[in-house]
C-alpha cells in the first residue's frame, strides 16, 4: 500500500476515537492498540476463525471486489469484518456476534500487527467496508463448507485412536 493510502487509513479509523491524535500517538508510541467506538462509522461482525478465513478467502474470489477491512484476533480465535452501522439489521449463527453502537473495538494500527491483532485487509481510507448481503454470501457458503468437512475431520480423528 503506497504511503499516501496508509496515511488515509490511519485517519480514516482515527477519526472513530474520542481523540484522533491521542490515538495515532498510541498506536506509535504506546502498546500499538487503541479501542474505537463502534456503531458511529463502522459495526463489526465477529466470527470463529476458521469461518472467517474461508469466508474471507469466498471474497477474494472476485479480484476487481477487494473486500473490506478485516482483523483477526489469533488469541481469540475470531476474524472481524468491519461493515457499515446498521443498528436494525440481526445477524444470526453459531458464534457470530456483531459489535455496534455502545461497543469497543481494540484496533492495530493499519500498518503493522500488534500483538495478538492484525489486519488481514487493512482499511484503504476511503472508508471501504463489507458489503453485508457480499458477506452473508459468502458466511453461508463457508458455513456450508465447513460442515461438509467437519465429518472427515471427526473420522480422520477416530481413525487416530
Amino acid at each position: 500500500m503506497p504511503n499516501v493510502m496508509w496515511k488515509q487509513a490511519v485517519e480514516w479509523l482515527a477519526a472513530a476515537a474520542s481523540d484522533p491524535q491521542e490515538c495515532k500517538r498510541a498506536w506509535d508510541h504506546g502498546t500499538g492498540t487503541v479501542l474505537l467506538e463502534a456503531g458511529r462509522f463502522w459495526d463489526v461482525l465477529t466470527v470463529p476463525e476458521r469461518l472467517g478465513l474461508l469466508a474471507l478467502d469466498l471474497l477474494w474470489r472476485d479480484p476487481l471486489k477487494v473486500p473490506g477491512p478485516t482483523l483477526v484476533d489469533s488469541a481469540a480465535g475470531r476474524v472481524g469484518f468491519f461493515l457499515p452501522p446498521d443498528p436494525a439489521t440481526e445477524w444470526v449463527g453459531y458464534g457470530v456476534r456483531r459489535v455496534g453502537r455502545g461497543a469497543w473495538v481494540a484496533v492495530p494500527p493499519p500498518y503493522r500487527p500488534a500483538g495478538r491483532l492484525e489486519w488481514l485487509v487493512p482499511p484503504d481510507g476511503a472508508g471501504t467496508l463489507h458489503a453485508p448481503g457480499r458477506l452473508e454470501e459468502a458466511l453461508r457458503e463457508a458455513t456450508g463448507t465447513l460442515a461438509v468437512l467437519a465429518p472427515v475431520s471427526a473420522e480422520q480423528r477416530e481413525q487416530r485412536w
